[in-house]
């Protein structure tokens, strides 16, 4: 038995959508996928930075700007991607004494849970704190500590904010910032 022209005709129509509606499918897919059309930034105030480790906490876009935001006591940075803030770093002299939890119970923005070397560190899956080695000012009996927040990602990765922090903090202990204070 063969079909008929209204059969085929039907058959032929239903085929057509079909093809139609997977490509569309198929291309929708792949095709809004959004990509990074900027470098990760790979110094932040100066200080040497795993970009491989900063990357993910940095969303698609297409320009990314880092600008130094330092002021009397601390001298931070602002990493904004088409002009959103994303990534901030600090470094931040404070009364000697003082604590990384003191530092973090001060400036976080959420709960840092996680800790390391004996409390030196804190951090959390998108915000970090550290408390550098042998930067002390003298004069002002102060300490020298560091901060990162990536606060405006939606990656969240306790594992990398640690790496960075640790990373960051050994930096800043090697800058010019750590040794000014012994002036």
């Amino acid at each position: 038995m063969t079909p008929d022209r209204t059969t085929l005709r039907k058959y032929s129509l239903i085929s057509a959508a079909t093809l139609t509606a997977l490509t569309f499918a198929l291309s929708g897919c792949g095709g809004d996928e959004q990509k990074r059309d900027y470098a990760t930034p790979g110094t932040l105030c100066g200080i040497a930075v795993d970009s491989d480790t900063l990357g993910p906490f940095l969303p698609p876009g297409h320009k990314v700007t880092v600008k130094d935001k330092s002021y009397s006591g601390a001298k931070g940075c602002q990493v904004t991607v088409d002009n959103k803030l994303i990534f901030t770093s600090n470094q931040v002299w404070l009364e000697e004494g003082s604590t990384t939890a003191f530092v973090a119970a001060r400036q976080s923005l959420g709960r840092t849970g996680h800790s390391a070397d004996s409390g030196r560190f804190r951090y959390s899956e998108y915000e970090a704190f550290g408390k550098t080695r042998g930067c002390v000012d003298t004069k002002y009996k102060q300490e020298l500590y560091t901060i990162m927040q990536a606060s405006g990602s939606k990656h969240r990765d306790a594992e990398a904010m640690k790496r960075l922090i640790i990373s960051y903090t050994k930096g800043v202990e090697k800058s010019t910032e750590c040794t000014a204070g012994a002036l």
